[in-house]
């Protein structure tokens, strides 16, 4: 069996947000075909977009996977509904967030799926749990993680705040 490796990236900002997230990550090895093999630490973030709403826990995750993009997109889609997210409000307030960043430092633009994802470059939320983790992964053709997380810390010092490592 094949495998290719994935990041997806987690985030939430109600009904405890931190064990939603943990919950989510702990569901991510119960996916047949998926096996997680890093962790972030848990971060703390103001929202974006949408800002009058509850603070977020974002982290993010590496997966070895055997699925392919749309198949792992659908599994995460799937997570979500599990945990009782509503699409209702776009970037607002959710119980589960779960972001597929990059598959296999695959582009793909299809209307359904695109990656690597469009604003994860942008995202202190996302790059900053990414570069803790596997600091040189690269995203597109933007740079790596870590050149990345520092340039986004560097505009906003305040953009994520560390609040655990998953093991605490």
């Amino acid at each position: 069996m094949n495998t290719v490796t994935a990041v997806i990236a987690l985030g939430s900002n109600l009904e405890n947000p931190r064990q939603q997230v943990e919950t989510a990550m702990a569901a991510l090895n119960q996916i047949k075909g998926v096996r997680v093999k890093a962790i972030s630490p848990l971060y703390t973030t103001k929202p974006v977009g949408l800002t009058d709403q509850p603070d977020f826990v974002n982290a993010v995750v590496l997966v070895h996977t055997s699925l392919s993009a749309p198949e792992l997109l659908g599994a995460l889609q799937e997570l979500e509904n599990q945990q009782g997210r509503i699409r209702d409000v776009p970037n607002g307030p959710r119980i589960i967030d779960l972001d597929l960043i990059d598959y296999h430092h695959q582009t793909i633009n299809e209307a359904d799926l695109v990656l690597p994802h469009p604003r994860a470059h942008e995202r202190a939320f996302v790059m900053v749990p990414l570069a803790a983790i596997a600091p040189y992964y690269v995203i597109g053709t933007y740079g790596s993680a870590s050149t990345l997380a520092a340039k986004l810390l560097k505009a906003e010092p305040d953009a994520v705040t560390i609040i655990a490592d998953v093991q605490d």
